[in-house]
């Protein structure tokens, strides 16, 4: 349980209305994205961090930003680039001459929703400092841990056409985000609206909190305990078996793969009001909790995210639990 926060009671029919307030709240910020902010909401739920690739100035930053105003959650925001240092992440032990002794001073890695902007900037020692933390929910520093804040999401963004100067994630940091998703350009209508506000205060400075941290932290406990039938479970680990045997994938879903399906598939089921987990939950969150984590042969799948369709197509061919097909 989270240090100093008193957790309320809970049930799965009240987080459908939860999840609604977030969502109209983040979208008072963040025009016709609904889906992506629901998925982001989703693997809030669900405990898992957030990998976005996207071009600049879609507004990731301002999804992180609204995120964490709208659960009432700290905010910190590191800026990655070649010369950050671990320290920089993780904090520092500082020597205080009043008590002749080190004490820890935090880094911006300790709050509860963090962006790590540009995350594959930084050297890989630098981009490992994030690991502990994901994992874990701890940092270590001078040889003692400190535990993160909680509920505690990483948001980091990458640019995904612009590869000079960067250090691509390694597959086990990448295994670590739940989910990665894009927000994309937006449509025209969408757009016209944010150059309307061009001239006026950007509307994230203005959001007030709907929830707070402890509401987030009752909502993932009833999603940790959304029903998943065996038969469901199954279907998650056939399709993570496809993923290592498929000709054209290289490196298929780790069970840790399997994991973030099933956590997100619950969140999904707790956000429309159910205690139970459907196959049409799974199909929903495949892609993105697969997409990144699988490594193609060379040549293979075509288009911006040839993983993600390569997940649909075995999505359409694996039978559904229930079904004769």
């Amino acid at each position: 349980m989270a240090e100093g926060i008193t957790v309320p009671e809970v049930d799965v029919a009240s987080i459908p209305e939860l999840g609604e307030r977030i969502v109209a709240n983040m979208e008072r910020a963040i025009v016709g994205k609904t889906e992506v902010v629901r998925l982001v909401l989703t693997a809030v739920l669900a405990g898992g961090h957030i990998l976005i690739e996207d071009v600049p100035g879609v507004g990731k930053t301002v999804l992180a930003k609204s995120l964490a105003r709208s659960i009432g959650a700290s905010f910190k925001r590191i800026q990655f680039t070649p010369d950050l240092l671990p320290g920089d992440v993780t904090g520092m032990e500082i020597y205080n001459q009043l008590t002749a002794g080190f004490e820890y001073r935090p880094g911006p890695i300790m709050a509860q929703i963090v962006l790590a902007d540009e995350v594959n900037r930084a050297t890989p020692k630098t981009q490992s400092a994030l690991l502990e933390s994901m994992e874990e929910g701890q940092v270590t520093v001078g040889g003692v841990s400190h535990w993160v804040p909680r509920p505690f999401v990483v948001l980091a963004t990458q640019n995904p056409v612009e590869y000079e100067g960067t250090f691509p994630l390694p597959e086990a940091q990448l295994d670590r985000f739940a989910a990665r998703l894009s927000l994309g350009y937006p449509d025209p209508r969408a757009e016209a609206e944010v150059l309307a506000r061009g001239g006026m205060a950007h509307p994230v400075e203005t959001l007030e909190a709907v929830c707070d941290a402890s509401d987030i932290l009752a909502a993932q406990e009833v999603t940790r305990a959304i029903y998943v039938d065996p038969a469901v479970r199954q279907y998650i680990i056939a399709l993570a078996n496809e993923t290592r045997r498929h000709p054209d994938v290289y490196l298929g879903a780790s069970p840790r793969g399997s994991l973030a399906i099933q956590g997100l598939a619950q969140a999904r089921a707790a956000l429309e009001g159910r205690d139970f987990v459907l196959p049409d939950d799974v199909k929903a969150v495949a892609p993105p909790a697969l997409g990144h984590r699988l490594i193609l042969r060379r040549g293979a799948g075509s288009g911006r995210t040839p993983a993600d369709e390569l997940v649909q197509g075995i999505l359409s061919r694996l039978p559904v639990p229930g079904t004769s097909g």
